[in-house]
């Protein structure tokens, strides 16, 4: 028998009210389970629909703990909205529970069921709560049982799923579908009639009053409302005269009591008068029947019954239906029927049945009866070869190979995108437009020659050549022929007479056919091929071209726009970026005027000329970017409807007069050399956004800073920060992030980047994209880091999907329902794989994308969760029932079939994330980051070969988001640029928190200067102030580790210490670091004063009895532990900066430590090798002189059996020049100190024979201080 729960002798928690305990039959709990109902005075956290987690009593954990199978449900009352704490039931229960024995346990009827507070749905009594909330928990993608168990035990959980003990009822959800109360009614327009007390309902399309007596007795006025008037009453407060249509329309006056009231009828009652039809919608309700108070509406035509939970049979149920006498459509999709209600065959008005999304099966044969019915087909329909009045056909997102049409002669439209066609047969006798983009087509046949053809896309396929009978379509006015295998381009095409749209990007066109005669192109895409040169008589030709886009190819020069003096080119948008133009090209854009967008970014631009910028006066943006431009010329003054600059990765050092244009917007002006600004007393009002980053040598005054504060988004350099974690990290890997806009009044996207994570040596890189929404990006950026550090600690396999999991229930504890696609990445040391000293972990959901440069070559990491891109989710969602658009859209809200926050498209968008992880080796350069947008204009090959030879990341970044702009992206973009510096001697031991051994075997951190906040990366400091009781008394003991590894019983658990694989984790008898302790017991008072001279020894701490001199000596190479000797260099730099010796002297104060302390170990002698991999100790400098370690790893004093032999001891340290860190030895140890620093200026060839007379010494630690 299984347990029935906690012992009876136990007392009872003083928040429990323990119920009877009613044993059940339970599978993997036992053969008996057990439900027990708590009641628990929980606390509201902000909203009210969400909980703080309750806590369970020991007893209650160790039961649940017994098996997997065991868990709890919360149970609501009935209005979740107002209910007060003791509503809350904690039923302890099994995945065998049924709901009836719940709802025995509380006395109730039912139990209810209530997803991301959308729909109720009532449960059956054999129903098993617990199964459906771990059935749900796996469905959003956890794995592991007991994490289930976990989730399941926390109340967050109810912002996703909830139970109640009774139908919570919303107020405005009531009013749409039935009002009533007991008011004073008058009828008529005049004053013939008295006020009287009636019953007043609104329901459905009528106003039914009746006496209180007799409304039992069905005797009751009914006033059609549709069509009619409701009024409020000037000369009575709060009534409302009700009016229904017609010649001879009746009137009734109702009068309320409140205004409150009076509203609430009167916007109900105007929103039924203004309908033309008489339709009621009761969609989404929860409803299982419709109101009796609805059947007097008899003139619906039209009702609404859609995702409900109707019931087939019962009063108010489908079988009721029938007593609609004039029914003509009736919606009752997803309302879970499983069986089609026979007694609807009955209607005999009804002409628009949709039953879609209930999982039939069969239809009756009683339909038949539906004569008027023309919505349904027949089962067995005719070929499509025998439908010759056939006009318009839609295959999309299918799996066609090939299809012939050809006997369709009155075929007008096509639509055959996405699909898998090799081969399409048409005819032509018709045809007006075809679509088949996406598709495998070599050839496209279409017979006769369609003389009516007006659009013809065929991008994204793999055609090689332009069929000739699309050259010889007279009428023919659009054509998309990019992304396919085209090395020429046909004259007939480009000359045209009736193509004003021509579209041949990504293509091999190396060059195109000259122009002979006027053309009206309007739009011309070139972008993406080989092309050389442009038609000399392209701009003379074609007068109507407004824009052209000849970006990515090796144009050289340009064409002439005019051959007389005036010109009459209409040129609006010209995209001439990553080409080889130079100066040269620049005096032909005078010849277009009316230029508003030019982009000429990533070429060979070194000056653009003054006087041809002035008279481009209509422009309104212009990009420069990426050339070696070094000024902006003041004609830009000109310029006065430039609203975007951006100019950045160029040699400019003088700030553009660009701040007195009356429209400037945005201004980028990053990567430069610019070193002053000269600005306005004003800036322009309508200047949004302002780019300095990457200038060096710029440095703002606080007059500049204080007048761009009034910009909303500023971006400059942040003071270099001194940290350990910024000098450490930036030798393995460096970040730079862009974000722009775009066409686009708001930016949705958000990028987390922490160069330094968790326990330093780690990285935390993410972006989150969410399309039209710009608050959940923010949300993920500023949490995710935080769920990340927590799964880290809790799980070795799953943290990251778990973290995203988790991510999104937070999203919905925030009220957010709307989706976000992400991305994120770790870099962590890789346990698994010595030879590798990190490993990178990628996660994704959506359509944010992770791509590793290796090799020179893109290596995806990233799955793209789509309808278009993958086939097993689009499979998913369609036998999941839910409804794809046209547009190939999820409902028609998004694309994609994985996100994070989309919880109101459950189960059909999910959370879980695609996860990858890969060993970094030396090949990998760099880490690509992108949204959506990015990447479909971006290739994963021309992305890295972008920015691969870059080395400032910033600047990479900065051109991605500038190319994807050029071809032609309108929506927000980001790129994320991580440089990666993964060499074989990489030395990735603790540098930040090397582990020591302790006393109880835990392992504790070493000092540092700043922990980041695993969010921000916002650095923590220490008080200068110190108690005693912060520090240890006891000599040789650790301190604990900021996040210290808990076991389950509250007691701390040894951790591992992390090493490279250059310096593996040596024998437990060999010391890994020394730190040296000295005190001074007989020349040091406690007021730090040496007793001879009568003033402060410097380097001593004034309210301090000891100096501790700590120093890493964990990085030797090999078993036998020896070391190369160091250039004798010392460095002047202050404490916390890292030096050429990799070497830094922390000073630590312990007034707790005696002063008679005996010194403790052996006197061995090291030397210490001077490289990148020599791993340091920072420390952060107080206010009273002194350095503590950010950790309080304090008392590090650990006696060692073993230890590397140098005779220097520890004061291969770089010296401190600075007067209050300086170290001022004492009197009596200056001479041993002088003879050890001697040793250090020895040349190597007597430094073998120096360490054969090491060997033979007495082994004691040197505690020269």
């Amino acid at each position: 028998m299984g347990e029935a729960g906690p012992g009876p002798k136990e007392a009872p928690e003083p928040e429990e009210d323990e119920a009877a305990a009613v044993g059940v039959r339970g599978g993997r709990a036992g053969p008996r389970g057990v439900v027990r109902v708590l009641k628990r005075n929980v606390k509201r956290n902000g909203s009210r629909s969400c909980l703080n987690r309750s806590r369970f009593s020991s007893r209650e954990r160790d039961w649940l703990r017994e098996d997997i199978g065991r868990g709890c449900v919360y149970v609501y009352g009935g209005d979740s909205a107002a209910a007060a704490s003791s509503d809350l039931r904690l039923v302890l229960c099994t995945v065998d529970t049924p709901a009836s024995e719940i709802c025995d346990g509380e006395e109730k009827k039912n139990l209810f069921v209530q997803l991301h507070g959308d729909l109720v749905r009532r449960l059956e009594p054999t129903e098993k709560p617990l199964w459906i909330v771990y059935d749900y928990l796996a469905g959003l993608g956890f794995d592991d049982p007991v994490r289930m168990q976990e989730e399941a035990a926390n109340s967050d959980l109810s912002c996703m799923i909830r139970f109640y003990s009774e139908k919570p009822c919303q107020v405005e959800q009531l009013d749409r579908i039935l009002l009533s109360g007991i008011y004073n009614v008058r009828k008529g327009k005049t004053q013939l009639h008295k006020w009287a007390e009636r019953l007043v309902i609104l329901c459905g399309t009528c106003l039914i009053v009746s006496s209180v007596k007799d409304s039992h007795t069905g005797k009751m006025h009914i006033l059609p409302l549709v069509g009619g008037k409701v009024e409020e009453m000037k000369r009575r407060q709060y009534t409302l005269a009700f009016t229904s249509a017609g010649a001879q329309a009746q009137t009734y006056h109702v009068s309320f009591e409140t205004l409150a009231e009076c509203q609430r009828w009167h916007r109900q009652a105007s929103t039924v008068v203004s309908m033309r039809l008489s339709m009621v919608d009761l969609s989404c309700y929860s409803l299982e029947e419709v109101p009796e108070h609805l059947f007097y509406s008899q003139d619906i035509t039209y009702l609404n019954l859609r995702h409900n939970f109707m019931r087939s049979s019962g009063a108010g149920s489908l079988d009721s239906l029938c007593r609609f006498s004039q029914l003509k459509s009736l919606n009752l999709s997803h309302n879970r029927l499983g069986e089609f209600p026979v007694t609807l065959c009955e209607i005999s008005t009804l002409t628009e049945l949709n039953m879609s999304c209930n999982g039939l099966y069969h239809l009756p044969s009683q339909i038949g009866k539906l004569l008027k019915l023309n919505n349904l087909k027949r089962a067995a329909a005719d070929t499509l070869e025998g439908n010759k009045s056939v006009t318009y056909i839609d295959l999309r997102d299918n799996q066609l190979t090939d299809l012939d049409l050809s006997s369709l002669g009155s075929l007008e439209q096509l639509h055959c995108e996405r699909n898998k066609l090799k081969e399409l047969t048409l005819s032509g006798f018709s045809l007006r437009a075809l679509f088949a983009s996406n598709n495998c087509l070599t050839s496209v046949s279409v017979y006769p020659v369609p003389g009516q053809l007006t659009c013809l896309e065929l991008a994204h396929n793999q055609m090689q050549c332009v069929p000739d009978w699309a050259c010889e379509a007279k009428k023919l006015e659009i054509l998309d022929m990019s992304y396919n295998l085209l090395v020429e381009l046909p004259s007939r095409i480009l000359s045209s007479l009736s193509l004003r749209k021509l579209t041949v990007g990504h293509n091999n066109l190396q060059s195109l056919p000259p122009l002979l005669e006027h053309i009206p192109m309007e739009v011309l895409d070139l972008q993406h091929n080989l092309l050389t040169k442009l038609p000399e008589t392209l701009f003379v030709k074609a007068l109507n071209l407004r824009y052209l886009n000849a970006s990515a190819n090796s144009l050289e020069s340009l064409p002439s726009a005019c051959t007389g003096e005036e010109s009459l080119s209409m040129l609006q948008l010209l995209y001439l970026t990553n080409n080889n133009l130079t100066d040269q090209c620049i005096p032909v854009l005078v010849g277009h005027p009316n230029l508003r967008i030019l982009h000429l970014a990533n070429n060979n631009l070194q000056a653009f000329p003054a006087s041809k910028l002035s008279k481009l006066e209509r422009l309104e943006e212009l990009n420069l970017s990426g050339n070696k431009l070094k000024t902006i010329p003041t004609t830009v003054a000109n310029c006065k409807l430039l609203h975007t600059l951006i100019a950045h990765s160029n040699d400019i050092s003088i700030f553009p007069e660009i701040l007195h244009l009356p429209h400037i917007q945005i201004v980028d002006l990053s990567c430069n050399e610019l070193n002053e600004i000269l600005i306005p007393e004003t800036l322009p009002a309508a200047l949004q956004e302002l780019d300095l980053t990457g200038n060096t040598n710029l440095v703002l005054e606080h007059k500049t800073l204080d007048i761009f504060s009034h910009i909303t988004t500023l971006k400059i350099d942040a003071k270099p920060s001194l940290t350990t974690d910024s000098a450490l990290t930036s030798t393995f890997w460096s970040h730079g992030v862009a974000e722009m806009a775009g066409q686009r009044n708001k930016l949705c996207l958000s990028s987390l980047a922490l160069g330094s994570f968790a326990e330093g040596m780690e990285a935390v890189y993410g972006m989150f994209d969410g399309d039209k929404n710009e608050e959940l990006p923010r949300l993920l950026q500023c949490t995710m880091a935080d769920v990340l550090l927590e799964e880290v600690q809790q799980s070795d396999t799953m943290f990251m999907s778990n973290t995203f999991l988790v991510s999104h229930r937070k999203l919905g504890m925030a009220g957010q329902k709307l989706g976000s696609s992400a991305v994120l990445c770790y870099i962590h040391h890789d346990m698994a794989d010595p030879a590798s000293p990190f490993a990178l972990t990628v996660a994704n959901v959506g359509t944010c994308q992770a791509v590793l440069c290796r090799s020179g070559k893109p290596l995806l990491l990233s799955k793209v969760f789509s309808l278009e891109q993958c086939t097993e989710e689009a499979k998913r969602i369609k036998e999941q029932k839910a409804i794809i658009t046209e547009d190939n859209k999820v409902n028609g809200v998004t694309c994609c079939t994985r996100m994070l926050g989309c919880t109101y498209l459950h189960p059909w968008i999910l959370p879980k994330p695609h996860v990858s992880s890969i060993p970094l080796t030396v090949q990998d350069e760099l880490l690509l980051l992108g949204n959506k947008a990015l990447w479909e204009h971006l290739s994963y090959t021309e992305a890295v070969s972008a920015v691969r030879h870059l080395h400032d990341p910033l600047a990479a970044a900065k051109k991605l988001c500038t190319l994807a702009q050029s071809y032609g992206c309108q929506d927000n973009v980001g790129a994320m640029v991580v440089y990666l510096n993964i060499s074989e001697d990489n030395c990735t031991c603790e540098m930040h928190g090397l582990s020591l051994p302790g006393p109880g075997g835990f392992s504790s951190t070493t000092a540092k200067t700043a922990t980041p906040s695993s969010s921000s990366g916002i650095a923590s400091e220490f008080g200068s102030e110190l108690s005693a009781s912060e520090v240890s008394s006891e000599v040789g003991s650790t301190a604990s580790d900021e996040h210290n590894a808990v076991g389950l019983d509250g007691s701390l658990l040894p951790r591992q210490e992390r090493r490279c694989s250059l310096h593996p984790l040596l024998p437990s008898s060999i010391f890994q670091r020394q730190p040296s302790s000295a005190t001074f017991s007989s020349n040091q008072s406690d007021n730090g004063l040496d007793s001879d001279d009568e003033q402060p020894v410097e380097g001593v701490m004034t309210n301090g009895s000891k100096v501790e001199v700590e120093v890493d000596i964990h990085c030797c190479k090999g078993n036998g532990l020896e070391f190369e000797p160091p250039a004798l260099e010392y460095s002047s730099s202050a404490p916390g900066v890292e030096d050429d010796s990799g070497l830094v002297l922390i000073i630590q104060r312990q007034n707790s430590i005696n002063s008679t302390a005996a010194h403790g170990g052996v006197k061995e002698k090291c030397e210490l090798q001077k490289s990148p991999s020599t791993c340091c100790l920072y420390g952060k400098k107080l206010s009273n002189g002194s350095i503590v370690p950010l950790e309080e790893s304090l008392n590090l004093i650990e006696v060692a059996t073993e230890a590397p032999k140098k005779k220097t001891g520890y004061f291969a340290a770089p010296s401190q020049m600075e007067p209050e860190d300086q170290f001022v030895v004492p009197p009596d140890l200056e001479e041993e100190v002088k003879e050890q620093m001697m040793q250090h200026q020895e040349n190597g060839a007597d430094q073998e024979q120096k360490e054969e007379s090491a060997v033979a010494l007495t082994e004691e630690f040197d505690t020269a201080l």
